[in-house]
């Protein structure tokens, strides 16, 4: 399996990061970029849900190997910084 373009992962961060931290930043690493310049801040939780595609009907998302739910406000705060990550990074990858 080829590794992703992005390395979100890596990236510093102010707060410490735990086990469930770094797998959701992992977790935007391998996700489509076209996808992600799809979001929206305006969109509802609901619509956001559905965008990704892998919420569990309690509103966490659907990890493996982590020590604690992620819900929607971590989720869209840490996709939000990801997208930030990719605009900052994207002009300096070479394709």
């Amino acid at each position: 399996m080829e590794q992703p373009i992005w390395n979100f992962k890596q990236e510093p961060f102010e707060e410490p990061l735990d086990e469930t931290g770094r797998n959701l930043r992992a977790y935007f690493d391998w996700m489509n970029d076209e996808k992600m310049q799809q979001y929206s801040p305006e969109w509802t939780d609901e619509q956001l849900m559905a965008w990704d595609g892998n919420f569990r009907e309690d509103g966490n998302l659907k990890t493996l190997c982590c020590e604690r739910d992620v819900d929607i406000v971590e989720y869209r705060q840490v996709l939000e910084q990801a997208i930030e990550y990719r605009d900052r990074v994207r002009p300096l990858l070479r394709w």
